[in-house]
């Protein structure tokens, strides 16, 4: 089984619901797959794009792979998945934010349905996200839980900002479809695997 193409930067016109899953990927590693098939059957989605993102302005720059090695991180752990779809689309639209990123992909993609995907720990820091407020009312998005980020996350500025837009699990399967501002917490299976502790392994 062949791999995948990455999405054309310039759009298309299918009619399909995208999971968007951002991120450094530094590198990617199973616990990324993991949480992209979760995303897949829990929301109803069609694929899962996997975001290598060229620069996240809130990570330092220092350990930080060339963009092709960690594009190739994320296509390794993803194989030929058939709904699995690692891209640097950020890079050849010329975006940098996730604010300015998903502004260009609804407009470049008009018959697409997104979700914005996450991990807990991300809820709990975004409020530092530039133009964090109107991220959540672009698209819908989810929160994939992880282990003790949950409770700090739900009591986050974000998660009280947007509370009343906040949908129970048993709906998750509606997200796709809900005009944003809708977002849904889920309780997911944990992943052992870290980008962090991969990478103080190949330390010398």
């Amino acid at each position: 089984m062949t791999r995948p193409p990455p999405p054309n930067p310039w759009g298309d016109r299918r009619k399909v619901r995208v999971g968007l899953m951002g991120g450094s990927f530094n590198p990617a590693h199973e616990g990324h797959r993991h949480i992209a098939r979760l995303a897949l059957t829990l929301l109803g989605l069609d694929e899962v794009w996997l975001l290598v993102s060229p620069q996240n302005p809130l990570k330092p720059e220092t350990g930080m792979a060339p963009l092709a090695s960690r594009l190739n991180s994320a296509q390794d752990i993803c194989g030929a998945h058939p709904a699995l779809r690692p891209t640097t689309i950020e890079t050849e639209m010329g975006t940098r934010y996730t604010a300015d990123t998903l502004s260009v992909l609804r407009q470049r993609f008009a018959h697409t349905r997104f979700v914005w995907l996450m991990g807990a720990d991300n809820l709990s820091g975004f409020h530092r996200w530039r133009r964090w407020e109107s991220i959540f009312r672009l698209v819908p998005v989810a929160i994939l839980a992880r282990g003790p980020y949950s409770a700090r996350a739900l009591a986050s500025r974000t998660a009280r900002r947007f509370a009343h837009a906040r949908l129970p699990p048993s709906r998750a399967r509606t997200l796709w479809n809900r005009t944003a501002p809708a977002w849904v917490f889920l309780h997911t299976r944990l992943h052992a695997a870290s980008s962090t502790a991969i990478r103080d392994r190949r330390q010398p």
